[in-house]
């Protein structure tokens, strides 16, 4: 709100306004309150990582979280639930919460709604497992704010995929 500015206008008798050169209009900015607290915090994270993108036919939300916040860093998803993909998906999954990684699963739906999901969710990375995962170990890895899949010919070594998360090797 604009109460702490207010407020410090009326008692000091300084002016709190700011001038919008386009329209002319003063007005007194509404800020967060700089004390500290989880409530507070958690509001100016929330509020810096909300997006809204104009796409062709639709509307993008998306949270961009920094990964260091982002409530999962990757979500898991076979393409298909059959030809053993659903398998390897929950297989990679368990080993990537083995090794400390914080991971959202998901087979709902279909891939690119199943994206936007967690694109809502601020997920930086999905992992998506498909064919070509069953016979060569390699898969495809979507990054949040760019749309685009990441790695040596756009897919990723699985055995590589840790290192990958804690160091972002492709530099995004």
């Amino acid at each position: 709100t604009n109460f702490d500015l207010s407020q410090h206008a009326k008692h000091s008798g300084q002016k709190m306004e700011y001038l919008d050169a386009q329209t002319g209009e003063k007005f007194i900015p509404h800020v967060i309150e700089p004390s500290v607290g989880a409530g507070r915090l958690m509001m100016t994270v929330l509020f810096d990582a909300y997006n809204e993108e104009e796409l062709e036919n639709e509307t993008r939300t998306v949270l961009k979280f920094p990964y260091e916040v982002a409530p999962y860093k990757i979500a898991v998803l076979p393409l298909m639930k059959k030809g053993g993909m659903k398998e390897k998906a929950l297989e990679v999954l368990k080993e990537l919460k083995e090794k400390g990684i914080v991971c959202d699963y998901d087979d709902a739906g279909s891939i690119g709604k199943r994206y936007r999901r967690q694109d809502e969710n601020g997920t930086p990375w999905c992992l998506t497992i498909d064919f070509d995962t069953i016979e060569d170990g390699t898969a495809t890895l979507r990054h949040r704010d760019t749309m685009k899949q990441v790695g040596a010919n756009e897919r990723i070594q699985l055995d590589q995929l840790d290192k990958f998360l804690n160091k972002n090797e492709f530099g995004l």
